[in-house]
């Protein structure tokens, strides 16, 4: 029997605080016809690593069934842009970016961020393993490399003279099966005055409030800021500062240096370090009423589904997001209960969600064939689909909004 080895630290006490059985690729979306029994489905469970730190799953699937050819487009995300522009906005202000520097994203999915570089008048550079979204941010013009980020990469890059004053990493560190090997590869390819900008969802917020729809095969490993400290010092590079975002349910932002003497560390990392340990996130316990917690909610969702069902009500659900595709599956929830889910993404309308195989529609079909109850699978971005279905609410319609609480709005 292979012993697991946690991804930062190679530490082998590393008990389960979740499971989720075996669950199909979050991401892959099904097209119509294709065989059931030839769907791929994989172990998922959570497991906390006692000696630095990290929450993770156990299972590491091929990058390559996942990332090759993907479905999400970060721009299809009214949010998603607000938050780049900010970002890109602050950061070229703050690090008085001119068009001699390098803005560089590891996962620069189709552009979204690094546009806003480029209308700053900043040079890019993007590393983006998805070809089929690599493709449409080279149509915006953004240079992107196809290809996963790692010390191979950033040391071949390094060797042609690219160094980037500023490297983001938005949502991707999660992805990463070698964490050792991406942070070093994060130190090569960062100039000696650079910043690294890493966004990260925070365990914490992952925990307190149920959030297991956030885990699935893409998603390998779940930080707080002493587990990301830890990661980091070990590869020559320091957590110089640290906020709290809204955005995904909860998140992380961690701004990253070359490790040295004289670049000073916010109070803020400080405090937040502080705090993790005064809690408890940096012990078993804190994590162990986790799993009876989500099984609690589980119960709460489908017996609300099925009281609706009973009475006759017709429901249907929105987002076709790989949150959506895990809760689905934990859930028991299949097209016998949901008539189809809704999502502005064109590449995924037409096609069925992972395992429950449930329609991918446009979000017309809200207004033409009025549910009563549309459960949110994409919950994080509540505000902005609420607001972009005030038409179908102002007929009648009605949200379910699953996490951190069932509620109906």
């Amino acid at each position: 029997m292979t012993v697991f080895r946690c991804r930062a630290c190679g530490g082998t006490r590393v008990p389960v605080i979740l499971s989720l059985g075996r669950m199909p690729l979050a991401n892959a979306i099904v097209t119509p016809g294709f065989p059931e029994q030839a769907e791929p489905a994989y172990p998922l469970q959570l497991v906390f690593c006692e000696t630095c730190t990290l929450v993770q799953i156990d299972e590491t699937v091929p990058p390559e069934l996942m990332f090759s050819d993907y479905a999400y487009f970060s721009s299809y995300s009214d949010t998603m842009l607000a938050h780049a522009r900010g970002i890109v906005e602050r950061v070229v202000d703050e690090q008085r970016l001119t068009p001699d520097c390098l803005a560089a994203e590891i996962a620069s999915n189709d552009g979204y961020l690094l546009q806003y570089y480029v209308q700053a008048g900043v040079p890019v550079l993007g590393v983006e393993p998805a070809a089929n979204i690599a493709k449409v941010a080279d149509a915006k013009g953004i240079r992107t490399i196809v290809d996963f980020f790692g010390e191979a990469l950033a040391l071949k890059l390094r060797a042609e003279g690219v160094r980037a004053d500023v490297i983001h990493a938005n949502n991707v560190l999660a992805h990463v099966p070698d964490l050792p090997g991406f942070c070093r590869g994060l130190a090569a390819l960062l100039s000696d005055e650079g910043r690294a900008i890493v966004e990260v969802p925070y365990v914490k917020e992952l925990i307190d409030d149920r959030e297991f729809d956030t885990i699935y095969h893409e998603h390998l490993s779940y930080f707080s800021v002493t587990a990301l400290d830890r990661l980091f010092a070990a590869h020559g590079l320091s957590v110089v500062d640290v906020e709290r975002l809204t955005i995904h349910g909860g998140s992380l932002r961690v701004t990253v240096a070359h490790a040295r003497a004289d670049v000073p560390r916010s109070r803020v990392v400080e405090a937040l370090l502080e705090e993790e340990q005064g809690l408890g996130l940096t012990r078993l316990p804190y994590y162990a009423r986790f799993a009876r917690a989500v099984e609690d909610l589980r119960e709460q969702l489908t017996g609300l589904l099925r009281d609706l069902r009973g009475r006759g009500h017709r429901l249907a659900a929105y987002g076709a997001a790989a949150k959506g595709a895990t809760l689905l599956n934990y859930c028991g929830i299949d097209c016998r209960m949901i008539g189809f889910v809704a999502d502005r993404n064109p590449h995924k309308q037409g096609k069925l969600m992972p395992g429950v195989h449930i329609p991918i529609v446009p979000p017309q079909f809200l207004m033409a064939t009025r549910p009563d109850y549309v459960l949110l699978l994409t919950w994080n971005f509540a505000d902005e689909i609420l607001a972009q279905q005030a038409e179908f609410r102002d007929a009648g319609g009605r949200f379910i909004i699953p996490i951190p609480d069932v509620q109906i709005v």
